[in-house]
């Protein structure tokens, strides 16, 4: 079994989990390692870990929430900017990106109403990702979910129970000067685990705290708990 989980790096790890707990309506849970709010077999989940850095990377993650009826995208919003918030470009028009950053600048897309591609996905539609059409595929075959979307560079990956979908957006990627805020986390029952995924193509860089640390084809670090 592996579990995934987006893990985000914060000055104020209570603050930031109860912020998005409130917004996603998920509860959050107490951890050792931070905050979390626990994914299921339909959405990763979200951790919380504790910094003293500030940002200096941009990250190469950013959720998509979804909206039901076209009055929820202004509705999203106005939530959000009331639990901590801010905008940072809402558009004149439905179909516009709706950008939110959350307490500790995270930025965040609400998505219009009627949006086909994120249908059926939960109001957690989407986890848009920089990365190019090999790190979909790497990722399709860590988490054994299949490719929803697969046009040129860009990719997409869901759930056989469908849910929220885990997205590649393609070259040109970002510049890295730095360690981003945002990392995966795999949570695995496997104590073999990391051999399977070198074999899929991760490097294994070093053992920290009782984990592993690998990078993806693209060279993102992510990391690997319950393997040896």
């Amino acid at each position: 079994m592996v579990a995934l989980t987006l893990q985000i790096d914060a000055l104020d790890p209570g603050r930031l989990g109860r912020y998005w707990s409130e917004l996603l309506g998920l509860p959050l849970e107490p951890d050792p390692r931070g905050p979390l709010i626990v994914g299921d077999d339909r959405r990763p989940g979200l951790r919380f870990t504790a910094t003293i850095t500030e940002p200096t990377v941009p990250n190469p993650i950013h959720l998509h929430l979804t909206s039901a009826e076209p009055a929820d995208q202004d509705k999203t919003v106005e939530r959000a900017v009331v639990l901590g918030g801010r905008p940072v470009r809402v558009g004149p028009l439905p179909e516009d990106n709706h950008v939110v950053a959350d307490p500790e600048g995270n930025e965040f897309c609400v998505i219009e109403a009627g949006n086909a591609y994120l249908a059926g996905t939960g109001f957690l539609g989407e986890f848009a990702c920089d990365g190019t059409r090999a790190v979909g595929l790497f990722w399709r075959d860590v988490m054994g979910w299949p490719l929803v979307w697969d046009r040129g560079e860009e990719t997409a990956i869901q759930s056989p129970a469908g849910g929220t979908k885990v997205a590649w957006g393609g070259p040109p990627l970002r510049p890295r000067d730095g360690r981003p805020r945002q990392r995966f986390e795999l949570r695995v029952t496997d104590p073999t685990e990391v051999d399977r995924l070198v074999a899929l193509g991760a490097t294994r860089l070093r053992d920290d705290d009782g984990a592993v640390v690998l990078a993806d084809p693209d060279g993102n670090e992510f990391i690997l708990r319950g393997a040896s």
